[in-house]
């Protein structure tokens, strides 16, 4: 009889990412392609390591996180300052910046270790446009004035609101990643709205490539009137 196959799941190899390989994702990432897959294969290689991603992320990073990521950026200036919010293992920050390459960003994360991966990051993909700073968005009151902050699960909207506006200049918005229950969010955010002169709360629907499924995205403006629609 033979030997029954004692292999642990730590021994077996990791499942691979159905996307990896896929030419869709250069054509879609364009010129930001090469930076972007180099984030990619850093946080295949380090991202669970270093804290930074569970171990059943890696085998959906593309789909999950780099191409959900993806989707904020057509809500966000080509160019100005643009400020990541939490930015944690660099999603969406990373891929803003590369995409973004007219635009400075700032990305904002508290904790140590995750602000020396972010640099780590910056320096291996040779993005020019970033900035990190070690920081709470408290924090940050009156030292910045971006054109946009974004977020992406960091809080809900109403907190979130409250940690983002003070660093959004006059008429610039806040941009944040979220689920599908992003309307009732943005419901129940509405008095926090009011108070911090926020108007034009939207929730958009947004694709990146067939097959993947669509996110969505909020967007909301500081100060003025609301736009006739």
């Amino acid at each position: 009889m033979s030997e029954p196959d004692r292999t642990s799941a730590s021994e077996l190899p990791p499942a691979r990412d159905p996307w990896e390989g896929d030419p869709r994702l250069a054509e879609f990432f364009g010129d930001a392609w090469a930076q972007v897959e180099r984030f990619h294969r850093m946080l295949v290689d380090e991202g669970e390591l270093r804290g930074l991603i569970g171990p059943r992320e890696v085998e959906r990073l593309w789909e999950r996180h780099l191409l959900n990521s993806a989707a904020v950026v057509p809500f966000l200036p080509e160019s100005g300052l643009v400020v990541d919010v939490g930015s944690g293992a660099g999603l969406p920050g990373i891929v803003v910046a590369a995409m973004r390459p007219g635009a400075s960003v700032v990305l904002v994360e508290p904790m140590e270790r995750r602000t020396a991966w972010l640099a780590d990051v910056v320096q291996a993909t040779g993005l020019q446009n970033v900035e990190v700073r070690r920081a709470r968005a408290q924090e940050l009151d009156g030292a910045v004035e971006a054109d946009a902050v974004t977020a992406r699960a960091v809080a809900s909207l109403d907190k979130l609101f409250r940690w983002t506006v003070p660093l959004v200049r006059e008429g610039g918005r806040v941009v944040a990643l979220k689920g599908s229950r992003a309307a009732d969010e943005l419901t129940a955010a509405a008095p926090v709205m009011r108070k911090l002169r926020l108007t034009d709360g939207a929730v958009h629907r947004a694709p990146t490539i067939e097959g993947v499924e669509a996110t969505y995205v909020v967007t909301a403006v500081r100060g003025g009137a609301p736009r006739v629609r």
